[in-house]
């Protein structure tokens, strides 16, 4: 990564229970996260990343492994003694003070010089955008504007690393989308390290410099969003960010081209099969990668148009192939009035680029 690390997470697990029939909240996490990198934990409710968030903040103790800041292990340190702050998905501001009363109070709390106070709100407020309603309650502000105060607050005391569970929420769709453009450039200018928790995939491959997906307790997979994305390891990772669909076949390996034999009887053609998976698997495809051609045409798949959904920049195409398998496929909408329609036959073409292979 080219960064010093800020957090090590080495092997931790936290068991709410002795019952050994319990799964534990977190299963022998191991991850580094770099300094000033926006790193993002996903997953759905219940998968432990709120969990390793405040193991990592000091809320809750590890029952197993270790947790480095800086190098500095801090199992036994008490939150206020972290160099971590939270911002949390309710912000918790302080109704009868203003924003800038807000700002200052941790800096108050932290010892900080009285003297050098203002001067450290007027820049939280800069970088927050929200000089012009330094006086406002945060009853007089909007849902945006309160969390960003939160994150004005948070940031304040310069710690080292800033820790966000779910921020964005409660705010509606528009909003949001602009508060994820304003987090990424408020991190990036503050120059510390985010760690973000949230179980909406966009709002992760949107934000993040590299992504941690969680399930049951493990961290299945850690990478770019073009990674993540792109070469899904685990089939549920693969499911989780963005549509995919998946044929069950059999891989048959040549001596120069690779083939994976659906049921429908056409052969695929798999560049360059993963190591160790052979005989039966799982051939996955984003919607957006494949086409759907003329069904006269050869070597393709075929089947039937079983439902068509416009939206808006493309049009979604729910077809039935010959095998009984049923597979969403994407195609942008440029203008072109191709006149699909369901109970149409049509063939899919599958370019060797856009498939993966998995296990069965």
């Amino acid at each position: 990564m080219g960064h010093p690390v800020a957090i090590e997470v080495r092997n931790v697990s936290k068991r709410y229970s002795d019952d050994p029939g319990l799964a534990p909240a977190l299963d022998n996490v191991s991850v580094n996260i770099a300094d000033n990198e926006f790193f993002t934990l996903l997953g759905p409710s219940g998968c432990g990343k709120t969990t390793l968030l405040r193991t990592i903040a000091g809320f809750e103790h590890v029952s197993d492994g270790e947790i480095r800041l800086a190098g500095e292990p801090v199992n036994d340190l008490p939150p206020f003694k972290r160099r971590v702050n939270t911002v949390f998905q309710s912000y918790a501001l302080f109704p009868h003070m203003s924003v800038a009363q807000n700002i200052a109070f941790g800096l108050e709390m932290q010892g900080l010089e009285r003297k050098l106070i203002p001067q450290r709100v007027d820049e939280m407020l800069a970088l927050v955008q929200m000089q012009h309603l330094a006086r406002r309650k945060p009853a007089e502000l909007s849902g945006g504007q309160q969390q960003r105060v939160a994150l004005a607050r948070a940031l304040a005391p310069k710690p080292k690393v800033l820790l966000l569970d779910e921020p964005l929420s409660a705010l509606d769709l528009k909003l949001r989308k602009e508060m994820q453009v304003e987090l990424k450039r408020v991190q990036k200018e503050a120059g510390i390290t985010f760690i973000f928790v949230t179980h909406d995939q966009e709002e992760a491959l949107t934000l993040s410099d590299r992504i941690a997906v969680m399930s049951a307790g493990k961290i299945l997979q850690i990478g770019t969003p073009n990674e993540i994305y792109e070469r899904p390891q685990h089939q549920f990772v693969a499911q989780f960010i963005g549509d995919i669909n998946f044929l069950p076949g059999h891989l048959k390996r040549g001596e120069h081209n690779e083939n994976l034999f659906v049921p429908s009887g056409m052969p695929v053609e798999i560049p360059c099969p993963p190591q160790g998976i052979d005989g039966k698997v799982q051939l996955a495809f984003r919607p957006e990668r494949s086409q759907l051609v003329d069904p006269t045409q050869p070597h393709h798949l075929r089947g039937v148009i079983e439902a068509v959904l416009y939206v808006g920049t493309a049009t979604l195409y729910q077809c039935r192939l010959n095998n009984d398998v049923k597979v969403m496929l994407r195609e942008n909408n440029e203008g072109l009035n191709r006149n699909r329609g369901v109970g149409d036959r049509v063939a899919v073409n599958l370019p060797p680029h856009a498939c993966l292979l998995m296990e069965a």
